[in-house]
């Protein structure tokens, strides 16, 4: 387990009412930080997502995103009130039980704030953890819906499954009598996306079924054959990692880009040009991208990292969160949990909210369209929805 740790100049009646002025606020996330608890001692927060695996770049954007966010929450001074904000930086590679072991490790030494988790299925892991040791766990770029509703202790910076999936829906209009397939990796992330596809697409009338793959899959033409042989209306593609380049080829070259009408999700800069002729073909719904949005906080993300990519804007709300429950709860986590529920902040994509009843993260989702050739693509925004517009449906929490 490698460690690198940097210290930066860095939720009765009474109940009831502080309840309610949590959900109906909406504050800016760089409002001056008081905080509480000792005053003399840091606010450690452990910072556990892959610095290496499959979803490294994921998780290099993640970190960037979330000092900068830290910056600007704190208006630069990295501290709440008096009190500086230590990070303590692990990696887990992408491995559940690694992440576990590095969360019990920090709250071990203290630390009350976890934040990270780049893979679901450590998320998954992570969360219960959390829960078991009353700390607080923000995670991010993981996309899983079981996420939302884990614990009471656990929130999540990034979309959920299930957002990405109402998107994709808003391109097909009315999905009565339509046969959907879903393209989709093994494991967690694969799961949460034939979910909410079923959930989503399937409710609102039309047959869904799914072909899936290995993560470790490096040949596609089999897979690309029953999709070809389902003739399915939409194609949805639920695909992370390094070899979604050879899977989008082997699609292009098996003529299923042509056959249907295929939306998955616009991933990382670095892969649009793996799509090569293919990216015309493809409706793209967007978690975020470089120019989906122009406020406050995407302004200070883009003047730290220059280019925006997928999940910076993580990061960035994991920062914003981060400062908040510190804030407003001091060293009780109990109260960092009440500040956060019901919360609305500023944040890169636009308005975010919290939502108190199962801690699922509001936020504005994006279509777009990608242009351009060789290296050269742009994307551009074709319509936003809102968090109203994309919201998962409330569940019980868990515990």
């Amino acid at each position: 387990m490698t460690v690198r740790t940097t210290r930066r100049a860095f939720l009765s009646a009474a109940t009831m009412m502080a309840a309610a002025l949590a959900a109906t606020a909406c504050g800016s996330p760089q409002d001056t930080a008081t905080g509480g608890g000792d005053s003399a001692a840091p606010v450690k927060v452990g910072l556990v997502y892959s610095q290496s695996g499959a979803l490294a770049s994921y998780g290099k954007q993640y970190i960037e995103g979330f000092k900068a966010g830290l910056d600007f929450a704190t208006q630069g001074t990295g501290k709440v009130g008096d009190r500086k904000i230590e990070l303590t930086e692990v990696d887990d590679a992408g491995d559940p039980a690694k992440a576990v072991s590095a969360a019990k490790d920090l709250i071990g030494k203290g630390t009350k704030i976890i934040a990270g988790s780049t893979a679901s299925g450590v998320a998954l892991q992570v969360a219960p953890i959390a829960a078991q040791n009353k700390v607080l766990f923000i995670s991010g770029p993981a996309a899983t819906d079981a996420v939302t509703g884990a614990n009471k202790y656990t929130f999540r910076s990034g979309r959920q499954s299930y957002q990405d999936v109402v998107t994709a829906k808003s391109f097909i209009g009315d999905p009565t009598g339509k046969k959907v397939v879903v393209f989709a990796q093994d494991g967690a992330f694969g799961d949460a996306n034939e979910a909410a596809v079923k959930a989503v697409i399937g409710s609102a009338g039309a047959t869904v079924s799914s072909v899936r793959a290995p993560a470790s899959a490096t040949e596609f033409t089999p897979f690309a054959s029953q999709i070809k042989t389902a003739k399915p209306d939409l194609l949805f593609v639920a695909w992370a990692g390094t070899t979604a380049p050879a899977m989008w080829q082997t699609l292009d070259q098996q003529g299923v880009l042509s056959s249907t009408t295929v939306v998955t999700g616009l991933d990382i800069r670095a892969s649009w040009p793996t799509f090569g002729a293919a990216g015309a073909k493809i409706s793209f719904l967007s978690h975020y991208f470089d120019g989906a949005s122009d406020t406050e906080a995407s302004k200070a993300l883009k003047a730290t990292v220059n280019t925006i990519d997928l999940f910076h804007p993580d990061g960035f709300a994991a920062a914003q969160m981060v400062v908040r429950a510190a804030q407003e709860g001091g060293d009780d986590v109990d109260k960092m949990v009440t500040a956060l529920e019901g919360w609305s902040f500023d944040g890169v994509k636009g308005k975010m909210t919290i939502r108190a009843a199962d801690h699922a993260l509001l936020q504005p989702m994006f279509q777009a369209k990608l242009t351009g050739s060789g290296t050269a693509f742009t994307a551009t925004a074709q319509k936003s929805l809102t968090g109203d517009e994309t919201a998962p449906p409330a569940v019980a929490m868990k515990g």
